[in-house]
């Protein structure tokens, strides 16, 4: 499974656990706890941001930034350059990684099974 099939899985799980457990509202919507359900990105913002929540549903989300050399390798391993990693005080080479390099890190585990993905 990809990172996307992985956040579409679970999120069908907690929509039909919602849906299962949610009451109608005044104006017909399904509540629970007070609380409507939860949109695509507010469900992985609170899968990224509360642990119970995430542990919950199996999943765990986890993003950093990568630093200027984790860039740079980065492009080495995946692009093929040559010349990045030691050499980024160069003008040149920096701009090279700063347009060229993904900047940020996403792992995603669910059960048991790990996902890195670069953004």
């Amino acid at each position: 499974m990809n990172k996307e099939q992985i956040i579409e899985a679970v999120g069908q799980e907690y929509t039909k656990w919602f849906y299962d457990n949610a009451v109608p509202s005044v104006s017909g919507k399904p509540i629970l706890n007070g609380e409507g359900i939860l949109t695509r990105g507010e469900f992985i913002n609170k899968c990224k941001t509360d642990t119970e929540f995430s542990e919950k549903w199996g999943l765990k989300i986890e993003e950093r930034e990568l630093t200027l050399e984790e860039r740079a390798k980065w492009l080495q391993d995946n692009k093929g350059y040559d010349l990045l990693v030691g050499n980024l005080e160069h003008d040149h080479i920096r701009e090279v990684v700063e347009d060229e390099a993904p900047t940020k890190l996403i792992t995603i585990t669910y059960n048991n099974e790990t996902i890195e993905s670069y953004e």
